[in-house]
């Protein structure tokens, strides 16, 4: 059942009808100027149709954002916003390939498997891929950096599609059975957590991040969260026994399997799966069984295709692109900028990243360690059972999401559908929004539909901005630790 609402006032349908436009106007801008195939990244206002895409793209991109802001707080019902979500969709179902060209990567990849070789020990150039021409230059001769579970399904898409242009139709489906299967977790998820399930549905499925990026760019962080938020969904629900248990672990294991950032979900989910009083026994006896699911899903998975571990060391080429669009990335290059005028050259960049890493697991440990300490002060679930239910699995959930959003602030390298996965875990766990819709509405921006990042053009004040923001979150975090 979907929760019941207000009738959609002027305000709402001004937001369906102002974003169904935006929508158009984005699959407009991605024919005139688009990811396409035949044509090369480049510059799309250089194109015979560049400025209509570029005017198209960023009033279409505005549309929808400003349409999905605001219903922030929540759209008129579920069902309402399941409705305008799926007409959002529409268009973008029809354009090509949007703001990225890793669907083409995709297909190489798929392909490279198909065809014998191994994509993780050769680029998709060396493997003799035909499609190799439509793969972004950096990417063409670096190792594929997503799980085994993923690469062999895009090599089920290279053999289903023949051609490049019914692969790209493959994996397009499968990153909308991918999103449509997150959309169907998502209430249920919001009524474990005590969240109302039509401001969840809106803010998950409503965004543009998913639309533009998941839907049009066809990205596989859409069947990752498909899978993690179908694992979460059985842990909630479980009501006793193991089975739920290693079942939502062998779910929570495929995510992780189509892409590594699943894993930091794990740690949060052992919590969730805790029944009664939070002590290190229950810990064990409920945590393990998702633990080891995961860990069997993931060991069949790179086992049985004969594909092994040689993804994990894809993962450090995912970093080969330098933007500052990622908070480490532009620490080092404000500490280069300012080597520079003192006559050095420090190169900053790699050891910034490393410690972005080394923050990231102490943060990691810290947040689960806060969540577990926070649970453990519930007190006596007997006499709280009402409130704790939903306290529980909110808990949890919440700090999964803040896990995500910590791996993706500190990552070596930032995309803007990287944000999907806090975005969707804190749209069914937070009682406070803004905090994390604000971000996910800036960074819908910072693509063109070609694929191209702003960031290349605004390196420096970018990373000055960046930086800037990095050390105004420090100092609020230090003096609120203090009060």
């Amino acid at each position: 059942m979907t929760e019941p609402g207000p009738p959609p006032d002027g305000r709402a349908r001004s937001a369906r009808w102002a974003g169904l436009a935006g929508a158009a106007l984005v699959t407009v801008a991605g024919w005139l100027g688009g990811a396409l195939p035949t044509v090369p990244p480049h510059q799309p206002w250089r194109m015979p149709h560049g400025p209509v895409a570029l005017g198209c793209w960023l009033l279409g991109t505005a549309l929808m954002v400003g349409a999905w802001w605001a219903l922030r707080r929540g759209a008129p019902s579920t069902r309402w916003a399941y409705r305008t979500a799926g007409i959002w969709l529409v268009p973008l179902l029809l354009a090509p390939p949007l703001a990225s060209r890793d669907i083409y990567s995709y297909a190489c990849q798929g392909w490279t498997y198909a065809a014998g070789a191994d994509p993780y020990a050769v680029g998709v150039a060396a493997a003799g891929c035909p499609w190799v021409d439509s793969v972004a230059p950096l990417w063409r001769d670096t190792p594929a950096p997503y799980g085994p579970l993923f690469l062999l399904l895009a090599a089920l898409a290279a053999t289903v599609g023949g051609g490049l242009a019914g692969t790209v139709v493959v994996l397009r489906l499968l990153a909308l059975a991918g999103v449509l299967l997150a959309g169907l977790c998502l209430p249920g998820l919001a009524r474990a957590c005590g969240v109302p399930t039509r401001r969840a549905a809106w803010l998950g499925l409503a965004s543009p991040l998913v639309g533009v990026h998941l839907v049009a760019g066809a990205h596989n962080d859409a069947l990752m969260l498909g899978l993690l938020l179908l694992g979460l969904l059985v842990l909630v629900r479980a009501s006793g026994g193991v089975r739920p248990l290693l079942v939502a672990g062998l779910l929570l294991g495929l995510a992780a399997a189509v892409k590594a950032t699943a894993v930091v979900v794990l740690p949060f989910a052992a919590l969730a799966a805790v029944r009664g009083r939070y002590t290190v026994r229950a810990l064990l006896g409920a945590g393990g069984p998702v633990v080891g699911g995961a860990g069997v899903a993931l060991t069949a998975v790179c086992a049985l295709p004969g594909l092994g571990l040689g993804w994990i060391g894809g993962l450090a080429h995912s970093g080969d692109s330098q933007q500052w669009t990622s908070p480490p990335t532009a620490v080092g290059f404000v500490v280069d900028y300012l080597g520079a005028l003192a006559g050095r050259e420090p190169g900053a960049v790699p050891a910034a990243r490393v410690v972005g890493l080394v923050l990231l697991a102490v943060l990691l440990a810290l947040l689960w360690w806060r969540t577990w300490s926070a649970l453990r002060r519930r007190g006596d679930v007997r006499q709280r059972v009402h409130r704790f239910a939903a306290a529980r699995p909110r808990a949890a959930l919440f700090g999964a999401g803040g896990a995500l959003a910590a791996t993706v602030a500190l990552a070596p390298v930032f995309h803007p559908w990287y944000a999907t996965g806090p975005l969707l875990l804190l749209a069914v766990s937070a009682t406070r929004t803004g905090w994390f819709t604000l971000p996910c509405a800036v960074v819908v921006f910072l693509t063109l539909p070609d694929g191209t990042s702003l960031a290349r053009y605004t390196k420096a004040p970018g990373a000055i901005a960046m930086t800037a923001l990095v050390v105004a979150l420090v100092v609020l975090a230090v003096r609120r630790r203090r009060s």
